[in-house]
């Protein structure tokens, strides 16, 4: 531990320029996404969901992006879980997404609102069995006495539900809905590519941070 502080890495792999990055975020992002899918870097669909409870005190956990359009960002999740309940109080969030071995970031900010239930219908519907009978065993983010508890729940919900359960009330989608995008490029000596593209009166205007 008592060699954290001289931890190093140079950051060369490529660049980010304003002139030759796309002139809307979304075709950016799809960009570099489909680059990460390229590489076969490791999930590169997981990202960082960040909210706020009603304290004011935020809080992260990892979340997979399912679908994304000109609408926004779309995953999946338990309605009753703390970030559902944090994002029923204040439906604004943050998610990052960070492609180590691309030296790469990308952090989306904006509002949060539910899918339609059709869609969450359509998903959860894709699922494998097990995990369709998983969103009715897990009480998520409550306390409980041990793992013998989901073992239970889970074979409740089998012997209740069968082979097709249908999605729960208090599981489905969420979407954000982009109002800011910025994609971070580690450059040498630390003089990283930041580009922010925020939109202003409907129009995405993208311009060069500082590192």
């Amino acid at each position: 531990m008592d060699k954290l502080a001289d931890l190093r890495k140079s950051y060369e792999r490529d660049e980010l320029d304003e002139h030759q990055s796309a002139s809307e975020p979304l075709l950016q992002f799809q960009q570099w996404l489909q680059q990460a899918l390229d590489a076969k870097v490791p999930e590169p669909n997981a990202m960082t969901l960040a909210t706020v409870g009603p304290d004011g005190r935020p809080s992260t956990r990892i979340v997979l992006i399912k679908d994304i359009d000109a609408r926004g960002l779309v995953w999946y999740t338990n309605y009753d879980s703390r970030k559902g309940r944090e994002l029923a109080a204040h439906p604004f969030a943050a998610l990052q997404f960070h492609w180590v071995e691309l030296e790469r970031v990308v952090r989306i900010e904006g509002r949060v609102e539910k899918v339609d239930a059709a869609q969450s219908d359509a998903y959860f519907a894709s699922r494998p069995l097990d995990s369709r009978l998983g969103a009715w065993a897990s009480p998520q983010s409550q306390v409980i006495s041990s793992r013998a508890v989901l073992v239970a729940n889970a074979a409740k919900a089998a012997a209740q539900h069968g082979l097709s359960p249908s999605r729960p009330p208090h599981w489905g989608g969420y979407r954000l809905v982009p109002e800011r995008w910025e994609f971070w490029q580690g450059r040498k000596s630390r003089l990283h590519d930041r580009l922010v593209y925020r939109l202003e009166n409907g129009v995405w205007l993208r311009e060069r941070l500082a590192p």
